[in-house]
């Protein structure tokens, strides 16, 4: 039922990032019912279930502020509107129709569960069709990032969400995987914020040892072609970053093509990998020559967006906790833009540790962790210990491999493939997966 009743207090949620004709279409029904109180949703919520917005939050509200159809904007700081619905219990909630199915109709269902506690009432409104999107629905602006785009991604991710969680991914096939893996649970939409570019699985994928035996030229080619058919950030796992002038050079040409970030690590000579441990021989750099190889890296950036990361190997060497504190002090100190702590310890106790008493020393500095080996532990338990990354390291490598196995084992012993059939995708999935253009 419709009133000109400026008491009722109408309630409409919304992105604003792009105005358009819709969006005045349920604005001028909204405002014809009562009082218009404007949700907008936070930089934080909109990233929940897609790349981020294309304007701060800051900016979006200055926009709304000056349409007359608007009489208050608060924040929305979820897709769920509960909070804000039990704090202002408005008379009407008025939306488009377009949500009744997919992620959002969980989102509907409890918007009308909640307006059926003070019998308040959904009004919906056709959807505007031909509207300008900022979801770019046109194919031609589908899944388009420009290099300086996805460079400055990572930082905007961090300043606008509670962690990130990056996958390994090591050919442009498995970097799909990551950019459009999704999980929904009710409101909820999980999805992986970047990819992380292991030197580990790129060796692997190439049948050679994890010794640095793949140069940073042969891994560029890699790089490029993930860069080709993705739009999230990268991380890239740089391992020693050798000399200082080859780690400016490695700088120069991951900052120019677009990646985010690089991780290098304070061992010097062989690289072996570190989940070895003091099993095999590994030999960790000083405090001063590590600092003057992140001082190169720093100063060969262009831009303040593409990030140096400092992994520290104390923990892995059995250096003590201490050693671990002095040099990420001495690192960031250096101009590192953030500190990855590893460890091969499966109870996972030394990382949470330095992960407490570096959050004492600082509680800004972006802290990323990999927990191949302390696996038992959620996102969430990482976060709340000081964690603002958390990699996945070789995850999708090492699941690969066993299910070729397995099929080559089945055609082998079988003499024909039917029998693998059932652990395959279907040749029209295959024909499909990638599309023409």
């Amino acid at each position: 039922m419709e009133t000109n009743n400026k008491k009722d207090l109408v309630y409409v949620a919304m992105r604003g990032d792009l105005i358009n004709s819709g969006h005045i279409n349920v604005l001028t029904k909204a405002s014809s019912l009562g009082r218009v109180v404007v949700g907008l949703l936070s930089d934080k919520a909109i990233e929940s279930y897609k790349k981020g917005p294309f304007l701060k939050y800051e900016a979006r509200y200055d926009i709304l502020k000056n349409i007359q159809l608007i009489d208050e904007i608060v924040e929305q700081s979820t897709l769920d509107y509960s909070e804000n619905l039990e704090k202002l219990k408005p008379k009407f909630v008025v939306h488009g129709d377009e949500w009744s199915e997919g992620y959002q109709q969980k989102i509907r269902e409890k918007v009308v569960e909640k307006l059926n506690g003070w019998n308040g009432e959904l009004i919906e409104i056709p959807y505007t069709q031909n509207a300008i999107s900022v979801d770019f629905k046109d194919e031609k602006f589908k899944d388009k990032v420009t290099s300086t785009e996805r460079l400055s991604s990572l930082k905007k991710l961090l300043n606008e969400k509670e962690y990130l969680t990056f996958l390994d991914t090591h050919n442009p096939l498995s970097a799909l995987v990551v950019e459009n893996a999704t999980y929904k649970n009710n409101s909820n939409v999980a999805k992986f914020d970047g990819m992380w570019l292991s030197s580990l699985t790129d060796s692997t994928v190439r049948g050679k040892p994890d010794i640095e035996a793949v140069d940073f030229s042969s891994r560029f080619i890699t790089i490029n072609e993930i860069l080709e058919v993705t739009t999230k950030p990268i991380i890239y796992d740089g391992d020693t970053g050798g000399l200082p002038e080859h780690f400016r050079f490695m700088v120069k040409n991951l900052e120019r093509a677009g990646v985010s970030a690089v991780i290098i690590e304070d061992k010097i000579g062989l690289k072996r990998n570190s989940l070895f441990g003091t099993e095999a021989e590994q030999t960790q750099d000083s405090i001063e020559n590590f600092c003057n190889k992140i001082i190169t890296g720093k100063n060969a950036a262009l831009t303040e967006d593409f990030m140096v990361i400092a992994r520290i190997e104390s923990l892995i060497l059995e250096q003590g906790l201490n050693d671990a504190l002095i040099r990420a002090e001495a690192y960031l100190g250096a101009g590192a833009d953030g500190i990855l702590i590893h460890s091969r310890k499966e109870d996972g106790s030394e990382v949470f540790e330095f992960m407490k008493k570096f959050r004492e020393i600082d509680k800004t500095a972006p802290l990323v962790v990999v927990p191949t080996s302390f696996n038992q532990f959620k996102n969430q338990e990482l976060s709340d210990a000081g964690a603002d990354i958390i990699i996945y390291a070789n995850h999708l490598l090492r699941s690969s491999y066993p299910s070729m196995v397995n099929t080559a084992k089945s055609i082998l012993e079988n003499q024909r493939s039917v029998e693998a059939d059932k652990n395959l995708m279907s040749i029209k999935e295959i024909l499909n997966l990638i599309p023409e253009s």
